[in-house]
């Protein structure tokens, strides 16, 4: 039987903006992780999601052209937005998602789709040798890591819109990542920026990490002592996530748009 196939644009207000993403959305027939891989390296895009019926909640698996992770906000996000687009899931009901990080609950609201997703702080530590070399940095405000990616937080958004790092030597630092941020000073209804990069997996520079924020979200409600904060990632696409924080959890917020949608025939 054909696998629905979607291609939804995540943390995107229009066409063609935010991070794009592949859902599939698989029959009763079991998948390999192997297929799951070639799939996801065919799709070529950041992230290829696969969704399948478990009772009452869907099971969640996400893949990069190059490797299998363990969170994901932005093929979250698209696979909500299919479920509910296929009919597969009422409009108005929450979907609940069971991944390799746990339960994982996405809701409209206002028009946007809200992800409850686990906080991941970063434990502040001293940045590997030649990191912010690497980046382009000459100074950081400061540097942690979360329980997935490194963190450096850099004095002026002008830095991290004008960052040029050595993606080679970065996909080999150990971590699934590295975001970097700032307070926000020139975009308008954001309090901070940031950028993600992921060589390492595969993802030269992610449009907009979902994920990433379970990080940036904790660090700048307790910098900026405000738990509800927007966030946008200022890469070449760019995209807006809003954050909320809520004891130990990140409540994510995106809009998204279909782009195309078939059928896998293999």
């Amino acid at each position: 039987m054909p696998i629905q196939l979607f291609h939804v644009d995540a943390f995107a207000a229009a066409p063609f903006s935010g991070n794009p993403a592949a859902i599939c959305l698989l029959g009763e027939e079991p998948r390999s992780a192997e297929w799951m891989q070639v799939v996801a390296r065919e799709m070529s895009l950041s992230e290829t999601a696969f969704v399948e019926r478990l009772g009452d909640e869907w099971t969640i698996r996400w893949f990069t052209p190059t490797a299998e992770v363990e969170l994901c906000g932005h093929a979250t996000l698209a696979s909500a937005h299919a479920l509910w687009e296929a009919g597969l899931v009422a409009q108005e009901q929450s979907i609940r998602f069971t991944s390799a990080s746990g339960l994982l609950l996405a809701r409209r609201v206002d028009g946007w789709i809200e992800l409850d997703f686990p906080s991941r702080p970063p434990e502040a530590e001293v940045p590997p040798d030649d990191l912010l070399r690497l980046l382009g940095i000459e100074e950081a405000e400061f540097f942690g890591r979360s329980a997935d990616d490194y963190l450096v937080v850099v004095p002026h958004e002008s830095i991290v819109r004008g960052l040029r790092p050595d993606l080679l030597r970065l996909s080999k630092l150990g971590a699934r990542g590295v975001i970097v941020s700032a307070k926000a000073r020139t975009t308008e209804r954001a309090d901070f920026v940031s950028r993600f990069f992921a060589p390492g997996v595969g993802i030269s520079e992610d449009p907009v990490t979902g994920s990433a924020h379970c990080c940036l979200g904790p660090y700048w409600a307790h910098r900026l002592d405000r738990p509800v904060l927007t966030g946008y990632q200022a890469s070449e696409r760019g995209g807006w996530v809003r954050v909320r924080i809520s004891g130990d959890r990140v409540l994510l917020g995106g809009q998204t748009v279909t782009i195309s949608r078939g059928e896998l025939l293999v």
